[in-house]
């Protein structure tokens, strides 16, 4: 087994929590390799030392056939760790340090019994759904997968307007702040935000929200992943905004993109038998109600 480090430069992520993690993979003589920025990064705030040979630039390069790659961060590494991978099937676990953690589903005191578990094989693989974006995607943004959600927002004041067409079909002509199409996953982060329902991560659907409409009567919808979908920008301002998960990149008047589900697919490690339903209770708090304690 090799361990593919990812994690980024940021306020919520810790030189000493991370030179622990290494530690721990070397004490179990667990071949391992980091991000060159995550290297740099805690290099400088607090001296971990990392083998210049064990510092990758590209995931790519770093990746063997019996590779697992931990994300040490918040949901948005993660996100950008599942970038990193560009599509290939190599199970991610998150270690959290930032504050939500719902994709990061470790905490920072479950790091040794995690490592334990991986060197164990002591874990299941969950399959995780993704979205296929198609249209005019600026070249940069390259990965063109989506695990949570793919949205369109307006830049400056001014509402915009977005033709929905699903499967060929008008459905709507939304006024409003944007659009986003959120997997079973993305369901519970910026779609749940505004407005639309939770997915459990095994339903093969995909959500349609509507960012802060004009029309009240705008809901959200849920529709088949078979379902393809297609958005059509209509903005008094020259540019717009897109984002695929958390890369955004600017758009013009007039821009269209198709949204599907894609053949490939996120592989999340579960260390325990957790069920989404203890995820959403514990992390945010769903149903918790003062009177439970009497019961």
């Amino acid at each position: 087994m090799k361990i593919i480090l990812f994690s980024r430069p940021s306020a919520s992520t810790n030189s000493e929590h991370f030179g622990a993690l290494i530690e721990g993979i070397k004490a179990r003589n667990i071949d391992f390799a980091v991000n060159g920025s995550a290297a740099d990064w805690y290099t400088t705030q607090g001296g971990i030392e990392v083998p210049q040979c064990a510092i990758y630039s590209s995931m790519e390069e770093a990746l063997t056939d019996d590779s697992i790659v931990i994300s040490y961060g918040g949901d948005g590494t993660l996100l950008s760790a599942v970038r990193a991978l560009g599509g290939r099937k190599v199970p991610v676990l998150g270690i959290n340090s930032g504050r939500l953690g719902f994709l990061a589903t470790a905490s920072l005191e479950d790091t040794e019994s995690a490592l334990n578990a991986l060197v164990k094989g002591d874990f299941s693989i969950e399959e995780r759904a993704m979205l296929k974006v198609e249209g005019d995607i600026e070249e940069e943004i390259g990965f063109p997968l989506a695990f949570n959600e793919f949205s369109i927002q307006r830049q400056h004041m001014g509402m915009i307007g977005i033709r929905v067409e699903i499967d060929g079909r008008n459905v709507a002509n939304y006024w409003s702040d944007g659009v986003l199409v959120a997997t079973p996953t993305g369901s519970t982060a910026y779609s749940l935000s505004a407005g639309g329902p939770i997915l459990t991560p095994g339903c093969h659907c995909l959500v349609l929200t509507p960012i802060a409409p004009h029309n009240l009567t705008m809901r959200p919808i849920v529709i088949p992943d078979s379902s393809r979908i297609r958005l059509s920008i209509n903005t008094r301002d020259p540019h717009a905004l897109a984002a695929i998960d958390n890369e955004y990149f600017t758009i013009h008047n007039n821009s269209s993109f198709t949204i599907s589900r894609a053949e490939e697919q996120v592989f999340l490690v579960k260390l325990q038998n957790i069920s989404f339903y203890d995820t959403l209770k514990k992390k945010m708090m769903w149903g918790l109600d003062g009177r439970e304690s009497k019961l």
